[in-house]
């Protein structure tokens, strides 16, 4: 198992980032308890770096490519559970040729980030979310803490911090060109689109080339006979319009397990239902609804939200050949500019609220 993490202060914080994985009840599981099934922050050790390295210029950071001089590793095996969990200097891992994580893809990932606040002060967002994602992608994934009939025998539990700048070379906040072609499928209900496994990840790096020799930076991915809009690249995707039925309407794909739960979806859908200005739903919308909505001038905004990019905006649809521009930017757009706001006040620091968990 994997779990990345952005933005980090060094051991300290991999030692109050530990806390939050020793707490996640994911990691206890009744059916072993002959063996170690939980670790302890008690048995924590810690080796710190003998060579740390110059911070880098927060002003020129580039996302994912920065990490900290230390990283927390715990492993596991069949025979005694889990062992003690180690911060240790930042190094490369070694696996055996027939490790199952290189032939099979058994293996899992988590990404969530921590941000430094007005008062200086570091917090998590929601990490609960994420460690419940990352309970549920263990399971389907048959790696502890619950394990199927052929089961792993050797897991490796690590984290890695890093500061990161922005997630799309256009920058933080500029709208982004979507490839949405039937041809090429993310996921289908019955798979494992819902997990966050790197198997979901791989193969989607030849389509987004694909969507780059057209003139797009990003994919919409479509599903079935109906071409129903799934996701958007690594995001979730919102409409926000006035439906057939006068509604005004912020609308998201439904959780059919071709959808990846994402934290910043949801805490999307929860503002928008506190705020209760308009109607928020959680239903399929097929390309075809789109596009009548496009014709009848109905849609205001379309845009993406994930950890990375928190909120995206999207000014164009290439589908089958036409390009299709969405009203995103003349709108505004004041959704997607008042969520970004929203979130990274409270992300910041600047707004106080139970989504956020102090660090540092």
């Amino acid at each position: 198992m994997a779990a990345g993490a952005g933005a980090g202060a060094g051991a300290r914080a991999l030692r109050i980032l530990s806390r939050q994985l020793f707490q996640a009840h994911g990691f206890s599981n009744g059916s072993w308890r002959s063996i170690s099934t939980t670790f302890k922050a008690s048995d924590l050790q810690i080796e710190h770096s003998k060579h740390p390295r110059e911070k880098p210029d927060s002003n020129k950071l580039v996302f994912g490519k920065s990490f900290s001089d230390h990283m927390l590793t715990v492993e596991w095996n069949a025979e005694k559970g889990w062992d003690k969990p180690h911060i240790k200097p930042l190094q490369n891992l070694s696996f055996h040729p027939a490790s199952s994580v290189l032939h099979y893809s058994i293996e899992l990932f988590e990404g969530m980030k921590a941000f430094r606040g007005a008062d200086n002060k570091i917090r998590m967002f929601r990490p609960d979310l994420n460690m419940e994602r990352m309970h549920r992608s263990a399971l389907r994934a048959c790696l502890p803490p619950s394990l199927g009939v052929s089961r792993t025998n050797h897991a490796l539990l690590f984290v890695i911090i890093g500061p990161v700048g922005p997630y799309f070379a256009t920058g933080g906040f500029n709208p982004v060109s979507l490839l949405a072609d039937p041809k090429f499928v993310r996921a289908w209900k019955g798979g494992v689109g819902d997990c966050k496994m790197g198997g979901n990840y791989g193969p989607t790096i030849y389509v987004q080339n694909e969507a780059l020799k057209q003139g797009c930076q990003q994919v919409l991915w479509l599903y079935g006979d109906k071409h129903e809009i799934t996701e958007v690249g690594t995001m979730n995707i919102f409409i926000y319009w006035k439906n057939e039925q006068g509604e005004v309407e912020l609308l998201t794909p439904p959780l059919d397990g071709t959808i990846l739960p994402g934290v910043t979806r949801q805490s999307l859908l929860d503002l928008g239902r506190q705020w209760g200005e308009f109607k928020v739903s959680e239903r399929g919308m097929a390309m075809p609804e789109l596009l009548k909505g496009l014709q009848e001038d109905r849609v205001k905004e379309i845009f993406g939200a994930g950890t990375a990019c928190v909120v995206c905006p999207v000014d164009r649809i290439l589908y089958q050949g036409q390009s299709y521009h969405i009203p995103t930017m003349e709108n505004g757009p004041e959704l997607a500019k008042r969520f970004l706001k929203e979130l990274t006040d409270i992300q910041y620091g600047r707004t106080s609220s139970d989504w956020t968990r102090l660090v540092i």
